[in-house]
C-alpha cells in the first residue's frame, strides 16, 4: 500500500491507498504553526498509525507548499516559512526509517488527476489549483515534469498576458512583483477586486455578478492560452475553491480560440474527479504501484 501526506499550512493529511487506489485509511491534524520539528513528528505519528491500521509497512509520499532546490536540496518558495531552508526530504526518511518522495502540491494534485482522475488516459495533463494561490503541475505519461529549477508548471507568477489598459500595471503579487496571474485569479484576488469594484468590504459567500465572472473568465481564458501555447496539454483540469464555478468550464473554452496559436483548441477543459483529494492522493501515487522500495 501507498501513504500519501498532504502537508499544508493548516493541516496535515494522510491516507493509505489501497491497490485499487482508493482510499482506505484517512487521518488529519493541525498543522504545527512554525514549528519544524513537531511537523516532522507530526506526519511520522500520521505515518505510523495508518501502518498499525493497515498491517503493513507503505510508501510515503509526500506534497508540500514550495520545492526542494535542485542546488541546495533545501526547501524554497514555501508559504509555510519553518520548511524554508531545511532538507525535508533527508529529514523525513530518517524518522520514517525508509526512503520518501516529496513533490509540489499542485504536482500532486496533477499527478492525481492524470493517474485515475479528469486526466486520466491523456498523455499531457497540466493541472491547476485556483484557491489562496495559484498553481500548477505539468504532467507527461503519468509522470511529473519537475525541470531543473523545480518550477515547472509555476504560471502563477507569470504576468497576466495580453492585459488591457485597465489591468496595468496590475495587482502587488506577494512574490514582489506586480501583475502576476496570481494576483488577478486567486480566491483571495476575487474577493478584493470584487470589493473593490462594488463598493463593499466583502464579497457574499457566492458572487453570481454575470459581469465579474466574464472579466474572470477572459482572464483565466488568456492565462491558460499560454499554457497551451506553450505546452499543448490535452487536457487542463481545475481544482480549488474556484473550480467550483460551474460557469467556467463553458465560459473559458469560448474564448481560448481568440488567444490560442491555433486555428483549433481540441484542449479539454475539466473540472477535478477527486476534488480537496487529489492532492494527498497524488502524493501517494509519487510511488508507482509496482514499486516498493521506500517500504
Amino acid at each position: 500500500m501507498r501513504i500519501g501526506v498532504d502537508l499544508g499550512g493548516t493541516k496535515i493529511e494522510a491516507v493509505a491507498l489501497d491497490r485499487q487506489g482508493e482510499i482506505a485509511v484517512r487521518h488529519r491534524l493541525p498543522t504545527p504553526q512554525d514549528d519544524y520539528a513537531a511537523t516532522l513528528d507530526t506526519i511520522a505519528g500520521l505515518v505510523a498509525r495508518i501502518e498499525a491500521e493497515v498491517g503493513t509497512g507503505c510508501t510515503v509520499g509526500v506534497g508540500t507548499p514550495g520545492a526542494l532546490s535542485p542546488a541546495t536540496g533545501l526547501m524554497k518558495n514555501a508559504n509555510s516559512t519553518c520548511l524554508i531552508g531545511q532538507p525535508l526530504d533527508r529529514d523525513l526518511a530518517r524518522v520514517l526509517a525508509r526512503p520518501v518522495r516529496i513533490a509540489n502540491d499542485a504536482d500532486c494534485f496533477a499527478l492525481s488527476e492524470a493517474t485515475d482522475g479528469a486526466g486520466r488516459g491523456a498523455r499531457s495533463v497540466f493541472g491547476v489549483i485556483l484557491g489562496t494561490g495559484v498553481g500548477g503541475g505539468l504532467v507527461w505519461q503519468r509522470q511529473i515534469i519537475h525541470g531543473p529549477n523545480a518550477i515547472a508548471g509555476e504560471w502563477g507568477h507569470n504576468p497576466l498576458p495580453w492585459p488591457r489598459d485597465d489591468e496595468r500595471p496590475g495587482p502587488a503579487c506577494y512574490c514582489g512583483k506586480q501583475g502576476c496571474i496570481e494576483a488577478f485569479l486567486s480566491g483571495p484576488a476575487i474577493s478584493t477586486a470584487y470589493a473593490r469594484s462594488h463598493g463593499c468590504l466583502r464579497p457574499p459567500a457566492a458572487i453570481t455578478d454575470d459581469l465579474f465572472w466574464h472579466g474572470y473568465a477572459d482572464r483565466l481564458a488568456r492565462a491558460l492560452a499560454h499554457v497551451i501555447n506553450v505546452f499543448d496539454p490535452e487536457v487542463i483540469v481545475l481544482g480549488g475553491g474556484v473550480s467550483n464555478v460551474a460557469r467556467l468550464y463553458d465560459d473559458v473554452p469560448a474564448r481560448l480560440p481568440a488567444w490560442v496559436f491555433s486555428d483549433h483548441v481540441a484542449t479539454r477543459l475539466a473540472q477535478a474527479v477527486h476534488g480537496d483529494s487529489s492532492g494527498v492522493r497524488g502524493a501517494a501515487w509519487l510511488w508507482p504501484q509496482n514499486d516498493d522500495t521506500g517500504r
